[in-house]
């Protein structure tokens, strides 16, 4: 295992403060009330419900911007900290790297990274017609070097905007998990279209046993790891292995996949509590 010191991306108070992360991949250990709890949690929301929540996913998504706006989640400095690829993925010197953000929101990726690199294209989609509505009206969007779009990944051809085989590097960052489970391989079949050969996702994601898992309240779990917020949006909580899974049958290779065990204390209130991320980078095979 290792330490470092970067912050999630999430939303939260100024009064709340993070400890060291550590990386590794060992799974969290659950309390013996963690575990009592989890087990009693097994009544799934109805296949109505979930028929529902699934027909209007891009909806719920649209009604959290709308209430949100660009208010909710940290602009994400730490992503050239954490991945250096995003640096040093380039096959020469001086090469323009390509980038695209699936799962962009409002830009909080996006606008540090054109901010600090000056030889970068980022092409950005999102679920959300209102997230990209905000990402435009960003007064750091440039169209010449950034190109921002709507786009279901779960459905929607990323050719009909990015040509084949031309990105560098995608960054997947707190999206996957929003993603119905039965639909993540169709997602990553269309960022492996985009990936030229020798090309790299970079993903970071809710991990098993995170504290916003243990959070749900009994009628909240959709199945195995996969629970609905009362807002109607939805989070799944990956394992290494299924995620590995996921990407290997896509056809990647495994670079990193790790575990981010950290604690985050909210001083205002007194609480301490375990959140746990996956990060990882996979690569889609170099041509021989």
């Amino acid at each position: 295992m290792s330490v470092t010191g970067v912050s999630d991306s999430l939303g939260g108070s100024s009064s709340a403060s993070s400890s060291p992360q550590i990386t590794g991949v060992n799974e969290r250990t659950l309390s013996p009330e963690e575990t009592e709890k989890l087990g009693r949690d097994q009544v799934l929301v109805s296949r109505f419900k979930q028929e529902k929540l699934e027909a209007d996913a891009q909806k719920n998504w649209d009604l959290f911007y709308k209430r949100n706006t660009t208010n909710f989640f940290k602009d994400r400095h730490w992503t050239t900290r954490e991945f250096e690829e995003l640096k040093n993925c380039r096959e020469v010197q001086g090469q323009k790297l390509v980038m695209l953000e699936a799962g962009c929101g409002v830009g909080n990726c996006i606008f540090p990274l054109l901010e600090e690199d000056l030889n970068i294209f980022i092409y950005a989609c999102d679920f959300s017609p209102r997230a990209v509505e905000f990402v435009k009206k960003n007064i750091l969007y440039c169209p010449e070097r950034c190109m921002a779009f709507q786009c279901d990944l779960t459905k929607d051809d990323l050719l009909d905007n990015v040509p084949v085989e031309t990105v560098d590097v995608v960054t997947l960052i707190f999206v996957l998990s929003a993603i119905h489970p039965d639909k993540m391989q169709t997602a990553l079949e269309h960022l492996y279209k985009v990936l030229r050969p020798g090309g790299i996702v970079l993903f970071r994601d809710y991990g098993l046993y995170d504290h916003a898992m243990l959070r749900f309240k009994s009628g909240n779990k959709l199945g195995e790891n996969f629970y609905v917020r009362q807002d109607g949006t939805r989070s799944f909580f990956f394992s290494r292995e299924y995620l590995a899974a996921l990407f290997h049958k896509t056809g990647f290779e495994s670079l990193v996949n790790e575990y981010v065990l950290r604690e985050t204390v909210n001083k205002k209130e007194g609480l301490c509590v375990p959140r746990v991320f996956l990060q990882s980078k996979f690569r889609k095979p170099s041509l021989l």
